[in-house]
C-alpha cells in the first residue's frame, strides 16, 4: 500500500514574520491568520507533522522594518530562547567558513555514539542533518517532536558542535544530538548502527567550493550519495537545497540519477508545487535554515528538491 508524509507549506514572507507575529500579538490582542497547505506523500506515518505558524497580522511591520540577517534569525528562532554568552569549554564562536574536508585532519571516521546515551528512545525514527552549522534549524524541529522523532546534526567544524551541545544541555532535549564528523566519510559507519529507521537525510546549503579544482571538496560525492540511498528505509526521504544554482544542480543530477531508487516528490504527488524546472516552490520543514534566512534578506533564490525512496506496490 503506498503511504503519505505530510508537511506544511509557509511562504517566505509568512516565516520571516513568525516572531514579529507574535510580538505583535502580544502588544496588542488580534487574530491572526494561519496558512496551512499540506504537502502529501506516499509514506504510511508522517515524519514531520505539519507545523502551523502565524503569519499576515504583521506583514507591515516587517516590510517597515529593514532588519539585518542576525536579527532575522533571532526573530525566526525565537522560540528556542538559546542563551548567547561566551562559554568556557566552547569560546567565543568565531568560525571559519570554508574548511578542506579533504584534510589530513577530517580523514579518520568518526565512530557512532552509544545511541542509548544520547537518545532517550533511539528505535524512533532518525533525521540526519548533514552540515548542521550551529544547530539551531535541528533544536527547533526537535522541540516540535519531542516524543516522536530523533535529530542527528554532523557538522564538520568541531566549535559549532560545542556551542549546540550547550544550547541541548540547556533546552533538556533528549531527541537531538551533534556529532563533529566528516559527513563523506563518516555516514555509513555512524547510522549503519542506529536501531530504528532512518527517514530523512536534509543537505542545506552546504559549501560550494566554488573553484573547479575544488569540487572534489564537495560534501555530496558518490560514496556518501550511495549511503545515504542504501540507508534509507523505503518511504525515507532526502531533501537537498542551496542558494547556489551551480551547487544545487550538482546535488540534483547526483540524485537524479537513480530514478529506479528515488523520485521526486512531484512525480508521487503533482499537487505539489515547482517551478518550470523542477525546484521546489516553497520549503517544507516549517522553518527556514539561517543561510536560508539571509540568502533571502539578501533578495538570493533557494534551489529545493525532496526525494523519496521508492517503495514498489
Amino acid at each position: 500500500m503506498a503511504s503519505s508524509l505530510c508537511f506544511q507549506l509557509h511562504t517566505c514572507s509568512q516565516l520571516r514574520c513568525i516572531a514579529a507575529a507574535k510580538a505583535a500579538a502580544a502588544a496588542a490582542p488580534s487574530s491572526v491568520a494561519t496558512a496551512n497547505r499540506t504537502l502529501s506523500l506516499l509514506v504510511k506515518r508522517p515524519f514531520l507533522h505539519s507545523f502551523c505558524l502565524p503569519s499576515g497580522s504583521s506583514a507591515e511591520l516587517c516590510e517597515r522594518q529593514q532588519l539585518r540577517s542576525p536579527e532575522l534569525v533571532a526573530l525566526e528562532y525565537a522560540d528556542l530562547n538559546l542563551s548567547h554568552k561566551i562559554f568556557e569549554d566552547s569560546g567565543h564562536v568565531r568560525i571559519r567558513q570554508h574548511v578542506n574536508p579533504l584534510s589530513s585532519s577530517f580523514s579518520v571516521p568518526t565512530p557512532a555514539p552509544n545511541w542509548d546515551e544520547v537518545f532517550k528512545d533511539p528505535t524512533l525514527p532518525l533525521m540526519v542533518d548533514i552540515g548542521s552549522g550551529s544547530g539551531r534549524f535541528l533544536l527547533w524541529l526537535a522541540k516540535k517532536h519531542l516524543d516522536s522523532r530523533n535529530f542527528l546534526g554532523l557538522e564538520i567544524r568541531q566549535k559549532l558542535v560545542k556551542r549546540a551541545d550547550v544550547w541541548v544541555k540547556e533546552l533538556g532535549f533528549n531527541n537531538v544530538h551533534f556529532m563533529f564528523a566528516n559527513a563523506t566519510i563518516s555516514f555509513k559507519q555512524i547510522i549503519s548502527s542506529y536501531p530504528g529507521p532512518l527517514m530523512l537525510v536534509s543537505i542545506l546549503c552546504p559549501d560550494p567550493h566554488f573553484k573547479k579544482r575544488h569540487h572534489k571538496r564537495r560534501v555530496l560525492q558518490k560514496p556518501l550519495v550511495d549511503s545515504i540511498i542504501d540507508s534509507l528505509k523505503p518511504g525515507g526521504q532526502v531533501f537537498i537545497q542551496s542558494d547556489v544554482l551551480e551547487v544545487a544542480v550538482d546535488m540534483r543530477l547526483w540524485f537524479d540519477s537513480v530514478p529506479n531508487v528515488l523520485k521526486h516528490v512531484d512525480v508521487l504527488d503533482q499537487s505539489l508545487l515547482c517551478d518550470k524546472d523542477g525546484w521546489l516552490l516553497n520549503n517544507p520543514m516549517g522553518i527556514r535554515t539561517e543561510r536560508e534566512i539571509h540568502a533571502e534578506s539578501e533578495g538570493a533564490n533557494i534551489y529545493r528538491r525532496m526525494y523519496q525512496k521508492y517503495v514498489c506496490i
